[in-house]
């Protein structure tokens, strides 16, 4: 099928290309580009959101695809649906081009979810700027932004707590400000993001409230507590948890099964060989691959992958 065929088939409503024929659209140049956006003006909804999961999920699952360019018409869609997945779809896009673009979605999209997703996707510029990757101007573009909308009590709170994730992984006192505020405050959202911003930060500071938070009546503070640990990765936390290997709620389960595996040393294998060993079929797999992941940092020439 060529890209004539297929976008013809995606314009008419009563057409349904296979999926396996999407890898056309991926790589287009400016020519292709044009034609494709032809197409999709005509295309009907459902036929719109279908070809934004169907490339993603493709994308996903072969890393030579590349669907930027038609992700990128996505972002300017007027539902909301569509332009939530296509910023999702672009987790692999670096370009600093999309910085404003995100920005522009996070402060002014109408649909908070949409809001929310572009906060995330910042999160990888703010990375960047911690390393270097970006100029002095993006990364205060990046920064202002996000923490406006952390401070922005007008916000709806799971915006809010999208944007201090992302913003989590700043090294700035202002940065710990938003996290042991929103740590602090009575918004249960709020506190959990600001869990998840310690971890981001891998800053041993915030330790002592995970290990408290470990120990939370409320499962998903145990699972981003315990995720958090393993991000910050010291051995002092090893001991608190290791009850969790048994915990009620399989997700809090599976982020202590992670977190050994990136703290590593002796108690957080042995727990986990025994898990290997007498866990149920979930935990076996989540051990062994824990347990892959220690043997890789601590020997990262002596791996091998087992067959």
């Amino acid at each position: 099928m060529s890209l004539e065929t297929l976008l013809r088939a995606l314009a008419d409503p009563a057409g349904q290309p296979p999926a396996s024929q999407l890898v056309h659209l991926s790589s287009m140049g400016p020519e292709r580009t044009s034609a494709f956006l032809d197409a999709w003006m005509e295309m009907e909804l459902r036929k719109r959101r279908w070809l934004v999961d169907e490339l993603i999920g493709l994308a996903e699952d072969n890393v030579e695809v590349n669907f930027d360019a038609v992700l990128l018409v996505a972002l300017k869609d007027r539902d909301p649906d569509v332009r939530h997945d296509a910023i999702r779809g672009l987790w692999e896009h670096d370009g600093r081009d999309l910085i404003d673009t995100f920005v522009g979605l996070l402060e002014s999209d109408p649909d908070a979810a949409v809001r929310a997703e572009a906060a995330l996707a910042l999160g990888r510029f703010v990375l960047h700027g911690e390393f270097g990757k970006l100029r002095t101007a993006a990364v205060q573009r990046v920064d202002d932004a996000l923490h406006r909308v952390v401070r922005d009590e007008a916000e709806v709170s799971e915006v809010r707590a999208r944007a201090l994730e992302a913003i989590g992984a700043r090294s700035e006192d202002w940065v710990s400000e938003l996290i042991q505020n929103a740590y602090d405050g009575a918004d249960r959202r709020l506190r959990l993001s600001a869990v998840h911003a310690m971890g981001r930060s891998c800053d041993t500071a915030w330790l002592p409230a995970l290990l408290i938070e470990l120990e939370n009546d409320d499962a998903e503070m145990r699972f981003e507590a315990a995720a958090a640990a393993g991000e910050i990765g010291e051995e002092e936390a090893t001991p608190h948890l290791l009850p969790l290997l048994h915990d009620e709620d399989a997700e809090v389960q599976g982020a202590a099964i992670s977190a050994l595996g990136e703290i590593g040393g002796g108690a957080a294998r042995e727990a986990l060989k025994e898990l290997v060993q007498e866990g149920s079929e979930r935990t076996r797999e989540a051990a062994e691959a824990a347990l892959a992941q220690l043997e890789f940092a601590e020997d990262p020439l002596g791996f091998t992958v087992r067959e």
